[in-house]
């Protein structure tokens, strides 16, 4: 899939056209690509980026695109911020935070969380199912779903980013169906530790203001409600007495309002939980995936740092430039050492031993080897590649030290 920001003054069509051309110049490709400069003068001027993406789940050999389905899909960033979805004069009483999509600020998020197995993939085609299902008007009687995902795991995944990254990738992939997309984060725990002693009134006010979004059936709407467990500990306290009777009420509030929501066909509803043991199961009931999502395999730690590099690489960080193998290739060559594996190889082992790190963590861990053990501004590749090691051995220092009491 191609993917572009450009001046809305140009026509889509001749975009495209051009876009195309460039295609039929570069075919041959192995992965995921980026242009950020152009051969020819329309490009220049109109378009900021051009994109391949979404090849790493698809392929494991080089590809020629002129014998592929190519989707091209044209947008342009909003570039504004969130705004607050507030639910009285008093602006402290923020009920969420909502953006416009595509986002300038989740752009990017997508191709920067690595899974394996075809998470990315299959939650792709979830949504994209739910939405076809609803323009075919199948009998929800008949056949349920209830559009809620339900995405669960230890902290530090990427849970959060990802439901981010699908609402962002899916505003682009469904433009022609929608004009744009909406994004409102609720923060549960917030709702439930500050709205109590107003019952579920505030809620219900709170889900108007969704509707309203809802209700413009231009839009496709995802909801994002996070740490979703708060549902659980709230309704669980309540019942065992050690909360106000008030916080059940609402709990079920907010159940019910995702019942009502979920009957109109452009909203997704996007859930995340750290503690899968505490999940409610009125509320596990309703979510059609329920998709785990642990901590990187080795695999995709050295995705992770790979993307890393390169882009340290381009900002002229990690100089000069130095060719890195992608996994694949290293498996290819049977991680035979030689003068042009070197590096990679030795990336491969300081992936080896980070595994246990979050992926929050192990992208803070380049930042951490430039602060900590690199006494210059530019750095070779050789010597980042030691500080690396040296931070993923501080890191785990710390943690060790952290979870023993030291």
């Amino acid at each position: 899939m191609w993917r572009s920001m450009l001046n809305p003054s140009a026509p889509h069509t001749e975009v495209k056209k051009h876009v195309q051309a460039l295609l039929n110049r570069h075919s041959m490709l192995f992965g995921n690509y980026r242009w950020t400069e152009f051969d020819e003068s329309f490009l220049d001027k109109h378009v900021e980026s051009v994109s391949i993406v979404d090849l790493e789940e698809m392929i494991t050999q080089p590809i020629d695109l002129r014998s592929c389905s190519v989707s091209i899909h044209i947008f342009t960033l909003n570039e504004d911020g969130p705004s607050m979805l507030s639910l009285e004069e008093d602006e402290e009483l923020s009920a969420a935070n909502h953006w416009l999509l595509p986002a300038a600020e989740f752009h990017g998020i997508w191709e920067s969380l690595v899974y394996e197995d075809g998470v990315k993939t299959k939650l792709l085609d979830y949504v994209t199912t739910t939405i076809y299902f609803s323009d075919k008007n199948v009998d929800s009687n008949l056949i349920s779903w209830n559009r809620v995902v339900l995405l669960h795991g230890p902290p530090g995944t990427g849970k959060t980013s990802l439901c981010k990254a699908l609402a962002q990738k899916l505003s682009i992939r469904l433009s022609s169906r929608y004009s744009y997309g909406q994004f409102v984060e609720i923060n549960s725990h917030s709702l439930f530790s500050k709205w109590f002693s107003e019952s579920g009134k505030l809620v219900t006010k709170m889900f108007q203001k969704i509707q309203q979004l809802i209700d413009d059936k231009d839009a496709l709407v995802f909801v994002l409600i996070d740490e979703v467990e708060s549902l659980t500990a709230a309704r669980s306290a309540s019942q065992a007495g050690t909360e106000p009777s008030d916080a059940i009420r609402v709990v079920n509030s907010v159940l019910t309002q995702l019942d009502q929501i979920k009957r109109h066909s452009n909203v997704v509803i996007l859930t995340t939980s750290n503690v899968t043991e505490k999940i409610d199961l009125a509320f596990v009931d309703r979510a059609d995936i329920k998709q785990y999502i642990g901590p990187p395999s080795e695999k995709g730690i050295y995705n992770i740092y790979l993307s890393c590099l390169e882009e340290l690489m381009k900002c002229q960080i990690v100089y000069p430039r130095q060719q890195l193998f992608t996994i694949y290739e290293l498996e290819t060559m049977g991680f035979a050492k030689s003068d042009v594996s070197e590096h990679s190889l030795i990336l491969r082992n300081i992936a080896l031993k980070s595994k246990g790190l979050s992926g929050r963590a192990l992208r803070k861990l380049p930042f951490l080897a430039h602060a900590l053990f690199v006494k210059t501004p530019t750095v070779t590749l050789e010597r980042f590649l030691e500080a690396m090691s040296e931070a993923v051995d501080k890191q785990r220092e710390e943690k060790s030290n952290l979870f023993n009491g030291v």
